[in-house]
């Protein structure tokens, strides 16, 4: 079994210009065959975050010499928590002690002193990226967010819905942008995403109508972080109709699987930025 290099992004957040105890970190880890992406020196919380979950790292370690490390090194941590990571953050520099432990409480999992053994760091890295993941955390798909059905008249269709099954849409758009008006039914946890061309025709759904008539477009699944969620997909070889997110329907950010991945059933791809 081949197991996968823990990959660590070394960063010098902040105005610090001097790089060389980084560097000295980078190659040590490297030395023991962690891949290790450096960024150079002077980054932004919002850099490092945007690196590191491009590159999918396991660590993440932030070295800071300008007494920036109260502010920089918890703001790296909310940034990838409102971005849905769990990627872990280690930091190391001139940290007094009392500094050291409010930013353990804010969410950094270790600092570093000067003078602490590479062997030191590089026995609690691996120890961290051994921990077992919870089968939550594994998950790409959280679960089914909606269902997409075609419809010639939306508002004939909401009107049987609501007779059927005294079922009410909670939220309606036009989406000039794919030609399309939605409504969203919730049906417990899950919702019924109606879908009607803007004309005839026109758009997607006006060619699906015209080919196969009224009924099931596409089911969707809500994620925690699309960016990664897609990144993973083409790693492993999965063709996709979208290799970025792009907005969709209510405040949301969506891809599609291209239909041959998945027994022909059109699949899209949710993260809500209301999360």
């Amino acid at each position: 079994m081949v197991t996968k290099p823990i990959r660590v992004l070394i960063a010098k957040v902040g105005l610090d210009g001097h790089d060389r105890g980084a560097k000295i970190i980078a190659k040590a880890l490297a030395d023991t065959g962690m891949e290790v992406i450096y960024t150079g020196i002077r980054q932004t919380p919002e850099q490092v975050v945007s690196t590191a979950i491009q590159e999918d790292v396991d660590i993440i370690g932030l070295s800071s010499l300008s007494g920036g490390h109260e502010a920089l090194f918890p703001r790296v941590v909310e940034l990838l928590k409102a971005r849905g990571s769990n990627i872990r953050v280690i930091g190391g520099g001139i940290i007094p002690p009392e500094d050291a432990s409010k930013l353990k409480k804010q969410g950094i999992a270790e600092i570093f002193g000067p003078g602490t053994p590479t062997k030191e760091i590089v026995r609690f890295i691996k120890g961290a990226c051994q921990e077992p993941v919870r089968d939550e955390e594994s998950k790409m798909l959280k679960q089914i967010d909606h269902i997409g059905i075609a419809v010639r008249d939306l508002e004939k269709s909401l009107d049987k819905y609501a007779e059927l099954y005294g079922a009410k849409a909670t939220h309606t758009e036009v989406m000039e942008s794919l030609s399309i008006s939605i409504a969203f039914i919730p049906v417990g946890e899950v919702l019924l995403e109606l879908l009607q061309p803007l004309a005839p025709g026109k758009g997607r759904i006006g060619e699906f109508l015209e080919k196969y008539g009224e009924g099931f477009h596409h089911i969707a699944y809500r994620v925690d972080n699309l960016d990664r969620v897609l990144a993973k997909m083409k790693e492993n070889g999965i063709k996709l109709r979208d290799d970025k997110p792009r907005p969709g329907a209510d405040n949301t950010r969506i891809a599609f699987i291209s239909p041959e991945e998945t027994g022909n059933v059109l699949t899209e791809l949710v993260e809500s930025k209301k999360l």
